[in-house]
């Protein structure tokens, strides 16, 4: 009898102490590049979209996805929000990941001075271009696709190609340091909607719907935790349902986590964040699911890291792309 009482009391005890059953949840580490082009994974935050799949994440800003891709070869990271060119250049040295879903097309445009001579693309032979930093995801895009394949221009010989970041890029505009600057969402509109530039050319317009984030996860995260993978499409896949369904409250949402300024224009009119946002939107947008075309794109990239000397190796797109966590999320959603 005492043995007896003794095993109920164990028993009720591990029933009342849910500490003892179970552990808490291990956060989802989630890296991602603090861009407006990502901005799923902040309203995904911000809206709970997480929580509710009973997802516990970390989410941790980087200024760039190499350094999102180091920070994961350490193991610091599980998940990445990222451009598509660090996936496949970490590949190729080692690092063991996939692509598993899309966050975003468009954002990346050529701006120059308003009262400037450059209107087109052909107008900027000989002249001052500044653009990130070489062998970056958006310098594969400038010299591989606008200047050579648009353009025709050789960015070695035919302009002068400089490096500038990003958010110094305006100030070098209306300074006159450079002719023309290759740069992103919201800087692109900030500068359009000040008056004081004009755009060249709008990538997005040229391929409509190219990709640029991509959700990427290394595979010991899809081995270990694929099932969370899952709830983190399903969260994503609502995130990016917010952005088309509810404009207005995610600008404001977008505009505040950003800390986006109000911009006077020309006119001396003062533009609230929210239109800034709202500009970029012509831009910009995001989507979900990797189509053929977008896997072409992909590939079009990794051709021109090779062919610029970027990658060391060549590569197909097949072998860095996993969509089968997004269908996973499709179908349960």
């Amino acid at each position: 009898m005492i043995r007896y009482l003794l095993w109920t009391m164990i028993a009720m005890s591990a029933v009342g102490s849910p500490s003892w059953a179970q552990s808490p949840p291990t956060p989802l580490r989630i890296g991602w590049v603090a861009a407006m082009a990502n901005a799923p994974a902040l309203i995904a935050d911000q809206k709970g979209f997480f929580a509710q799949e009973g997802l516990k994440v970390e989410l941790k800003p980087f200024g760039d996805g190499p350094v999102i891709q180091q920070a994961m070869a350490s193991g610091d990271l599980d998940v990445g929000y990222i451009g598509a060119p660090p996936v496949y250049q970490w590949f190729s040295r080692g690092l063991d990941s996939r692509i598993l879903a899309k966050v975003n097309y468009g954002q990346a445009a050529i701006v120059a001075k308003a009262s400037g001579p450059i209107a087109g693309l052909s107008d900027l032979r000989g002249r001052r271009l500044a653009g990130v930093a070489r062998g970056s995801g958006m310098d594969v895009l400038l010299r591989g696709y606008v200047l050579k394949d648009i353009a025709a221009l050789d960015p070695e010989t035919d302009l002068s190609l400089s490096q500038l970041p990003v958010g110094n890029m305006n100030a070098a505009l209306d300074t006159g340091t450079v002719d023309a600057v290759f740069s992103w969402e919201p800087f692109v509109s900030q500068a359009l909607l000040r008056g004081s530039s004009r755009l060249v050319f709008d990538v997005n317009a040229a391929i409509p719907g190219y990709p640029w984030y991509v959700v990427m996860a290394p595979i010991k995260t899809l081995k270990d935790r694929s099932d969370d993978l899952v709830k983190l499409l399903r969260a994503h896949r609502r995130a990016i349902a917010f952005l088309r369904d509810h404009p207005a409250e995610a600008d404001r949402i977008i505009a505040r986590e950003f800390k986006l300024e109000a911009v006077t224009a020309q006119n001396g009119r003062r533009l609230p964040p929210e239109e800034v946002v709202a500009e970029a939107r012509k831009r910009l947008g995001w989507a979900d699911e990797l189509t053929a075309s977008d896997r072409a794109f992909i590939q079009r990239l990794m051709d021109y890291s090779r062919d610029l000397g970027f990658l060391a190796r060549p590569l197909k797109v097949e072998q860095i792309v996993d969509d089968g966590p997004w269908k996973r999320a499709v179908e349960q959603n």
